[in-house]
């Protein structure tokens, strides 16, 4: 049988840092959907032919998927007693804004793959969020911390299938350092 070494406390020293970085990481998301929601609602409002229906269905919920995880982000901050970073905001608005903006003058691989590699960010900014709530005893937000980290996962998914045949993707992800996840197959 195995002996079990217990881990050392953790001192109030440790935990406050793993507050702190959580605080920090929540700040960053919180005004990093503000830009990602923005985005894609200049993605899903250039997608007006008819034939790209489904697709600008599906970012329109992508974009209030945002809006939600930025009111739930919010909250968190709140009891946290912090609140977001005005500097962060006035950045996060503007990059949003601009990108939304190229949706209506550029091709559609360039926005699909800036979509995929921002939504892989967000899966791990949530990972690391929830190590570090975990280890400051701040277990309330885990469960919204795991969601939030599925749904990501689901639009990294979703904008990776998009593109996972395109010509450019070889080399966007050589320059880029993002491909999109393994497809899950239908018969495992």
């Amino acid at each position: 049988m195995a002996t079990v070494v217990p881990l050392s406390p953790r001192s109030a020293s440790d935990e406050a840092t793993d507050r702190a970085a959580t605080v920090a990481i929540l700040q960053a998301a919180y005004s990093g959907e503000l830009a990602a929601a923005y985005a894609y609602r200049g993605h899903w409002k250039s997608l007006w032919r008819v034939r790209r229906t489904a697709a600008r269905c599906e970012i329109r919920l992508i974009e209030s998927e945002e809006w939600h995880h930025r009111h739930l982000v919010g909250e968190m901050l709140a009891e946290l007693g912090a609140g977001p970073q005005r500097w962060r905001e006035a950045v996060m608005w503007s990059i949003g804004r601009f990108f939304g903006s190229l949706c209506f003058v550029g091709g559609w691989f360039g926005p699909v793959y800036a979509a995929g590699r921002l939504e892989a960010a967000n899966v791990t900014q949530y990972e690391q969020a929830a190590v570090h709530a975990d280890r400051a005893g701040l277990d309330v937000y885990l469960p919204q911390l795991a969601e939030m980290v599925e749904t990501e996962d689901r639009h990294e998914r979703y904008f990776g299938a998009l593109i996972a045949d395109h010509p450019l993707l070889p080399m966007a992800a050589r320059l880029l350092g993002w491909r999109p996840p393994a497809r899950v197959s239908d018969d495992s």
